[in-house]
This record gives C-alpha cells, sequence and structure tokens, in this order.
C-alpha cells in the first residue's frame, strides 16, 4: 500500500510537468507564429515586455503573497540605467541590459530590506512610498532629462553579430528574453524554493514554527521579482528606443495589478493573458481617446463579475488543473 502511495505521488508532479511542457511548446509556436499573422510587431513585443512584467509580480503577489504597490520602479530603473548606458556610455545591448538588470537587483536589496519588515497593506504602501520617491528623485536627476527622458537609443548589435534594426531580428530577440524570464519564474514556482513561498502566502506563522526563515524568503522572491522586472524595462527600451517617467509611475504598477488580476492570481500563464488583453485594448481603443480608461474600467468589471479567479484562472478551474 505504502508503495502504491509513494508511486502515485510521484506520477502526479510528473504528469502536470508534462501537461505544462505541452502548453508552454503550444504558447512558444504561437508566440513565433505571430509576427507572420499580419499583426503589428511592435504591438506584440511591447505586450511581451509587459507579458514578463506581469509574471514578475505575479511571482511576489500570486506565489509570495507580497502585493507592491510600487514594483514599476524596478521597470523604470532598468530602463533608464540600460538607456544611459547604451547611449551615453555606448555599451552594446548585452551589457546595456545587464546594467539595467543588476540597477534592479540591487534595487529590490535596498527597498527588499526595508518594506519585507512589514506585512499586508503595510508593505504595499512602503512600496507605494518608495516608489515615489524614485519617481521624483528621477524627475530632478540629470542623466535621466526629466519629463524628456532619454530619447533615440539606438539598438545596435546583439553581442556584436545581431542586428536589432531589423524588426523581425528584434521581434525574436525579445521573444527569447521572455522566454528565459518565464522559465526562471516557472524552475522558480515548481521548485522546494517555490513550495516554501506558497506555504508562507497560505500560513506564515505555521512555515516558520517549521523552522523555515520566512523574511528570507520573501526578500529572495522580492529581489528575483525586481531583476526579472527590470529585465522587460530593459527590452522595453530597446523595443521603444526610449526611457521616460511613465514607466516609473504609480499608474504603470497598477495597470500591472490589473493585467495579473485579469489573467489570473497565482496563474503560470494568466499574467501573460492579462498582459496581452490589456495592451491590446490600449492598442485597438486608442481611438476612443480619453474614454479608454472608461471602456477599459468597465471590461474589467465585467471580466471580474465574471471570472472571480481571473480569465486563465476560471478555465483552470474549470479544467480542474493547473495552468
Amino acid at each position: 500500500m505504502t508503495s502504491i502511495t509513494e508511486n502515485a505521488d510521484v506520477r502526479v508532479p510528473t504528469q502536470a510537468r508534462s501537461e505544462h511542457a505541452i502548453e508552454i511548446a503550444v504558447m512558444v509556436v504561437i508566440l513565433a507564429a505571430l509576427p507572420w499573422t499580419g499583426i503589428y510587431p511592435y504591438f506584440i513585443m511591447t505586450a511581451l515586455c509587459f507579458a514578463l512584467f506581469a509574471c514578475a509580480f505575479n511571482l511576489l503577489i500570486g506565489y509570495g503573497g507580497l502585493l507592491s504597490f510600487g514594483h514599476a520602479m524596478f521597470l523604470g530603473t532598468a530602463g533608464y540605467i540600460t538607456a544611459h548606458t547604451i547611449k551615453e556610455w555606448g555599451f552594446p545591448p548585452e551589457l546595456g541590459i545587464l546594467a539595467g538588470v543588476i540597477a534592479s537587483a540591487a534595487l529590490g536589496v535596498v527597498t527588499g530590506l526595508i518594506a519585507i519588515r512589514r506585512q499586508g497593506i503595510y508593505f504595499a504602501m512602503i512600496t507605494l512610498a518608495l516608489s515615489q520617491l524614485l519617481y521624483f528623485v528621477y524627475l530632478q536627476a540629470k542623466f535621466t532629462h526629466g519629463e524628456d527622458g532619454i530619447q533615440n537609443v539606438p539598438k545596435g548589435k546583439l553581442f556584436g553579430l545581431i542586428d536589432l534594426s531589423g524588426t523581425l531580428t528584434l521581434y525574436y530577440v525579445v521573444l527569447a528574453f521572455f522566454l528565459f524570464g518565464f522559465l526562471v519564474i516557472y524552475r522558480a514556482i515548481n521548485s522546494p524554493f517555490g513550495e516554501v513561498l506558497k506555504s508562507i502566502r497560505e500560513n506564515e506563522p505555521r512555515a516558520i514554527s517549521l523552522g523555515y526563515r520566512t523574511d528570507q524568503y520573501k526578500l529572495l522572491a522580492y529581489i528575483l521579482s525586481g531583476a526579472l522586472a527590470g529585465l522587460a524595462g530593459a527590452m522595453k527600451v530597446l523595443v521603444a528606443q526610449n526611457a521616460s517617467l511613465t514607466d516609473v509611475h504609480w499608474t504603470m504598477s497598477g495597470e500591472v495589478v490589473l493585467m495579473v488580476l485579469l489573467g489570473g492570481l497565482g496563474t503560470i500563464f494568466g499574467p501573460v493573458v492579462g498582459a496581452f488583453a490589456i495592451i491590446g485594448m490600449q492598442q485597438y481603443l486608442a481611438g476612443f481617446g480619453q474614454w479608454v480608461l472608461v471602456i477599459q474600467g468597465s471590461i474589467f468589471v465585467v471580466c471580474v463579475l465574471a471570472f472571480r479567479r481571473g480569465i486563465v484562472g476560471e478555465i483552470a478551474h474549470l479544467m480542474r488543473r493547473s495552468l
């Protein structure tokens, strides 16, 4: 009886991993084929950057139970550092991206040591305050050029070989970076580290009683989430060829919350679906001017009422499996 139970316990996770591998492969095929369907490539690239941003945020809130209202500071910081190092210092794209990610990770260490000391709404308010502090720093800093931002960032050649000036080439490079970040997050949540994060989300006092140093796990999740959000910000600079205050503003932090809730909190593919949905609405409803926010808000209300677990969350619930 024991051996049968043990075999069943092993078989279920293995089956789930196989199913996830198929689903990820299908996602890769769809994303790789999208530029050939007539959809504007820069729209897809922007959506991929925000999808990675949403996945990074979902790692923190969906699996760690930590709601950050200041996650835009990682996106914007990496954007500014990447843009400045490439344009002013002449860094190649790969070093500019690396500099942006390192800057976001370092920011995660500093802000995380401050914010992790609190929980719940206090944690959220501290992250919002820190993000707003950085917003005003970047508004006044000379290297950011204030409200003008850093414009006309050269794309250059990746590793001195891959010319990023070509639209399709840039698209597949962005896709490769997105998949790298996505797989890092997937591996993290399906590792012992991820299981501890989930236990902290469900019942932190019990996790502490089992001997886990929960603050360390939360700090590591916060830093990893910040670094991957920075990767999204660095890639966004290469796509848009500029870095601006918009990426550091608190509204951007609210937007990523919207993406995750719409797609499905604590799901693997939910943030990707939510990001494409929000960016798609902004792109194709732009003709309505200021009414875009009203329409977007109305659609969000309907989705929340109809899909309380998010789009992917509801599908996963109906299929009785994780997505």
